[in-house]
């Protein structure tokens, strides 16, 4: 009996010496993990840090600088977009007419007529029909300086001087004609033809036969004064 006692005490001894060794081994395990988790974080953040720094070296700061694009004094206006046909050889060839009309609304218009397979470039070339074909209108008084009629294929459009006040008493072509020339008073009445390319041009038409009284003053050998009066 006293031998199985002493076994039996042995063999507990044993079994607590290779527990208490596994707790050790368990302990610097987890030590060991947190101490390499803790290595890790601190290599993560210097690496977090230093990024930006090496990126913000070697880029320059751009600094946005919105400029305002000078705005031209020059007023387009779309009259009149047409499809027309030309008969050729192969059937018919279709296109795109536009009628435009250029003014800077201080004396001086323009009339531009331009065709194109679209509309976009049929606008465009207009456009620049119109600024190579200015006038300049003698405006006297935010109107004209006498009554007059202009013609054009079988339209003619009249023009009479107005009073303080009275606006534009015109339509269609006419008016955005009268309007770009800078004129702000003004009668009209527009006769014969209705199409707006005739009305357009025999206004046009009018305008440009107009005399300023600077030059009838100085034919006659007057002052503007004396004309006037």
């Amino acid at each position: 009996m006293k031998g199985k006692t002493t076994m039996d005490l042995e063999n507990k001894d044993e079994l607590t010496v290779e527990t208490s060794d596994a707790v050790e081994t368990t302990e610097t395990e987890e030590v060991t993990e947190a101490a390499e988790d803790a290595v890790l974080e601190e290599t993560v953040a210097a690496e977090e840090t230093q990024k930006p720094a090496r990126r913000g070296r070697g880029k320059k700061q751009k600094i946005e600088t919105q400029e305002e694009k000078p705005q031209s004094e020059w007023t387009e206006r779309v009259v009149q977009i047409r499809r027309v046909t030309k008969v050729v050889k192969g059937g018919k060839k279709l296109s795109f007419r536009a009628i435009v009309i250029v003014g800077n609304r201080k004396g001086q218009v323009g009339i531009g007529c331009a065709k194109a397979s679209e509309v976009i470039i049929a606008i465009q070339k207009a456009i620049a029909d119109g600024r190579k074909n200015l006038i300049t209108v003698p405006i006297f008084k935010t109107t004209i300086p006498h009554p007059i009629t202009g013609r054009s294929g079988a339209g003619s459009v009249m023009l009479r001087p107005a009073s303080q006040g009275t606006g534009i008493i015109a339509g269609g072509a006419v008016r955005l004609v009268l309007e770009l020339a800078g004129i702000e008073n003004i009668l009209s009445k527009s006769l014969g033809s209705k199409s707006p390319l005739n009305a357009a041009n025999a206004t046009l038409n009018a305008l440009k036969s107009l005399t300023p009284f600077a030059e009838v003053a100085k034919k006659r050998g007057l002052t503007m004064a004396e004309l006037l009066n």
